[in-house]
């Protein structure tokens, strides 16, 4: 059983950055960024998996994922942050090869962490 935990949340304004960081326990394949807001659905965010990266469209050309495969370690850069992207972050990782933007695709998950944006 891998276990991921986030770390890097916080509250920052509008226009500012912040990276988070998914430390996971044991090596995972795929892995990737969800966000959940208040009263809302999880959503998909970015991935990592067989070499490639893919973004979700609000958020393509603001952050980054990347990863550190020697620390078992993913990274969300995000950089012009905007109120809405105020939620919960949750990163989750799977033993597959490939994987996309779908929830079932993913079997290990992190207990999320908050990020704030004020205007």
């Amino acid at each position: 059983q891998v276990q991921l935990v986030e770390s890097g949340g916080g509250l920052v304004q509008a226009g500012g950055s912040l990276r988070l960081s998914c430390a996971a326990s044991g090596r995972t394949f795929g892995a990737a960024w969800f966000r959940q807001a208040p009263g809302k659905e999880r959503h998909f965010v970015a991935s990592a998996s067989g070499g490639n990266t893919y973004y979700a469209d609000f958020v393509k050309g603001r952050f980054t994922i990347s990863r550190d495969n020697a620390k078992n370690t993913v990274y969300l850069q995000m950089n012009s942050l905007k109120p809405e992207d105020t939620a919960v972050y949750y990163c989750a990782a799977t033993m597959k090869v490939e994987a996309g933007p779908f929830l079932r695709e993913y079997n290990y998950w992190g207990q999320g962490t908050q990020v704030t944006v004020s205007s």
